[in-house]
């Protein structure tokens, strides 16, 4: 792609991911390409249709999000890595619902390309969560899958108010819910030094 070409295609990207988070994925093709600063033909030159560009939109934030957790990865604290991303996470899916929205009422190609998104997700999740769990920080019993149920419950409950409060006190449920007690986790933290 050329030069020019790359520059459109990133600058629909951005306008449909403002746009579609405000509007949801109904938002006007032609106020994308507007907010763009880009014709309705440079729009369909690169997405010949709105689910092309909201699968655009949708892989763009499933990277940005996988990215973040690779960065946490390589914090020291595992615990406060996990609860960097979880936060990270349910941000994400509360902006971007309406698009998931979009895709869960569709046909099998939609529900692949869903499956296809959240196994990143899930992967880079459970490498955070696995570095917490082995810090002693949280329960060995706890997965990914049910912690990013619970997340997205928190994210579709507070998507309508925005209410920081109400989304801090529900994460913070959740939070505590997974950590290991501390005198659980200071136990763990003695026999790891016995052994070593």
């Amino acid at each position: 792609m050329r030069a020019d070409g790359r520059r459109s295609y990133e600058a629909l990207l951005a306008a449909a991911d403002e746009m579609f988070t405000v509007h949801g994925p109904g938002a006007p093709l032609d106020a994308i390409a507007r907010r763009a600063g880009v014709s309705n033909a440079t729009l369909y030159r690169h997405f010949p249709d709105r689910r092309d560009l909201l699968v655009a939109v949708c892989v763009t934030e499933v990277e940005a999000l996988c990215a973040l957790g690779e960065e946490l990865l390589t914090e020291p604290a595992g615990a406060q890595a996990l609860d960097k991303w979880l936060r990270a996470y349910v941000d994400h899916v509360r902006a971007k619902h309406g698009l998931a929205a979009a895709f869960a009422s569709g046909g099998r190609e939609d529900s692949v390309f869903v499956a296809a998104c959240q196994a990143p997700v899930e992967a880079i999740g459970t490498a955070l969560l696995a570095r917490a769990i082995d810090e002693g920080a949280v329960r060995p019993d706890v997965k990914m899958v049910d912690v990013t149920t619970l997340l997205n419950a928190i994210a579709m409950a507070t998507e309508a108010t925005r209410d920081p409060l109400k989304t801090e006190g529900l994460l913070t449920i959740v939070v505590n819910g997974i950590a290991r007690s501390t005198t659980k986790r200071t136990q763990a933290k003695t026999r790891r030094e016995s052994k070593a």
